[in-house]
């Protein structure tokens, strides 16, 4: 953190779910305002009033500097900073929405973890592609962060990359406190990756815990499907040892083993039993890896890259095979050696 930081007005975080909330909580103390966007005008009203969402994040209360809209001109036109915290499906519409009302010189800080549907695009592409103009002003912030810890103040840490280092640098000082710890990164592709793609092996660990599968079982799922993640984030020009930090290994722990992850949760109801709609419906909420899948194994096929859990997982989603089966085909593989020459080339 910088010994003197510079004195932010305004910031702007578009999407009041859970993480937009939480992270409205979080920078009321950064800056004198913060504009929370929520496009529906009824909750956008009821938030203003209450101070609470008890829908997406209940017990925690705003701050007195965090101003409820859901005029989005009103939440941009003064602020330094923009947080894009909508679901990663409609980040396009919303930057589409907001480029002709940003601030010149804002900049931009994604924190959506996702890879678009329809184009297989990270998301820091997808902005560049709406508001190409902000391309040297984006920032990616990722890592173990979950909503319903941030907005009670638990110690938490992440990391940001940037397209420009002096950027990562600000988003490090606009972010950092005492309880939220933040590292900077140059590897944007793997922050993203890693981001977007453990919502995918924390579904495949829900469903191995959902068939009543223990610990073992668990270990081998978040081992081999992190080897997974670098395998494809190394051939989209990712670091390894980025996958081995916060926005790897550390986000793959803790959105496949709490209790707060919708990834998990919806895998367990799967593995019990339901179907995928049954399963998103009790969730209730936004499950980012069933739309990731899609996108990760078209990527993983594209380029030639074997992701078997990601594979077997995508059949029990959207094919109808049993979960039990998805398990003993990963379990009757062909024998491999650990390691794999592609780390060990890419490390040493």
């Amino acid at each position: 953190m910088s010994e003197v930081q510079p004195v932010i007005e305004e910031i702007a975080i578009l999407g009041a779910g859970s993480w937009g909330t939480a992270l409205a909580a979080h920078l009321a103390s950064q800056c004198q305002v913060v504009k929370l966007w929520e496009r529906d005008t009824g909750l956008a009203g009821q938030l203003a009033e209450t101070r609470r969402n008890e829908h997406y994040l209940p017990g925690v209360i705003l701050p007195p500097g965090v101003v409820v809209t859901a005029d989005l001109q009103e939440a941009l036109e003064r602020a330094e900073f923009v947080v894009l915290a909508v679901p990663s499906q409609g980040i396009r519409d919303v930057v589409g929405r907001s480029r002709d009302l940003l601030r010149p010189g804002s900049a931009l800080v994604n924190a959506a973890k996702g890879l678009e549907d329809a184009t297989c695009l990270r998301l820091s592409e997808v902005v560049c592609e709406e508001a190409p103009e902000f391309a040297n002003r984006l920032a990616v912030i990722s890592g173990p962060s979950h909503a319903e810890e941030v907005g009670r103040g638990m110690p938490t840490a992440v990391v940001v990359a940037a397209t420009a280092q002096e950027l990562a640098g600000q988003v490090q000082d606009l972010f950092m406190t005492a309880n939220f710890r933040v590292y900077t990164s140059s590897d944007l592709v793997g922050i993203e990756l890693g981001g977007a793609l453990k919502n995918i092996i924390a579904l495949a660990a829900g469903i191995a815990e959902g068939l009543g599968y223990g610990d073992n079982t668990k270990a081998a799922l978040l081992t081999r499907g992190l080897t997974e993640i670098a395998r494809l984030g190394i051939a989209l020009g990712a670091s390894p040892l980025t996958f081995l930090g916060l926005a790897g290994v550390g986000d793959l722990i803790v959105t496949a083993t709490s209790k707060h992850s919708r990834n998990r949760k919806a895998g367990v109801l799967l593995g019990q039993g339901l179907s995928l709609q049954e399963a998103l419906e009790q969730v209730g909420m936004v499950v980012e890896g069933v739309q990731t899948i899609r996108a990760a194994r078209l990527l993983a096929r594209d380029r030639g890259i074997e992701m078997p859990i990601t594979e077997q997982t995508f059949q029990v989603l959207f094919s109808g095979l049993a979960p039990g089966l998805a398990v003993s085909n990963l379990m009757t593989r062909s024998k491999r050696h650990e390691v794999e020459d592609i780390f060990l080339n890419r490390i040493c």
